[in-house]
């Protein structure tokens, strides 16, 4: 699929891709939902990427309210470089090791919600338009968007079809 390159293309793009990824694990079993991947997957298990799917919403959800304040948030997160992403990621990973993946969900399931939200309430402009903000540097607001939604669900798709497929 393209990437969205509209409001509209966004939101129907962020839905789809998000629906897929639930419904494909919804699919499974309590059983192959609790087995961890093959070694090597820093996302060891379906839980996991979940996880990090929350997680990056609420990354994004954090640079968007701080960005938008006229603040300059920390990106990716504080303590952390872009060159850092393994070890935050890994960190993630660690936060939500004793949650449940019913409370997994649930919290994708907000976080989700309330980025969806934020799609609705801009423009075309307002998403797509590089510099527009002084936050996202020389880039647009739905380029981190669609790394957090539309992207990122696909990937967790793959990576869930691909670990699962492997054991």
């Amino acid at each position: 699929m393209a990437r969205p390159g509209s409001k509209s293309d966004l939101l129907v793009q962020a839905k789809e891709n998000y629906e897929k990824l639930m419904d494909f694990v919804d699919g499974f079993s309590k059983e192959e939902l609790e087995r961890d991947f093959p070694d090597g997957t820093l996302n060891m298990n379906v839980k996991d990427v979940l996880a990090r799917l929350h997680s990056w919403h609420l990354l994004l959800l954090d640079w968007y309210t701080i960005g938008m304040s006229g603040e300059e948030p920390d990106m990716p997160a504080k303590g952390y470089t872009w060159r850092m992403l393994p070890e935050l990621n890994g960190q993630i990973q660690q936060r939500y090791s004793k949650v449940s993946m019913d409370d997994i969900k649930g919290l994708l399931r907000i976080s989700y919600k309330t980025v969806y939200k934020i799609i609705e309430a801009h423009t075309d402009e307002d998403l797509f338009t590089k510099k527009k903000y002084h936050w996202t540097g020389s880039t647009s607001l739905a380029a981190y968007v669609i790394s957090a939604t539309c992207s990122h669900y696909d990937w967790g798709y793959k990576l869930i079809k691909s670990g699962l497929n492997e054991l």
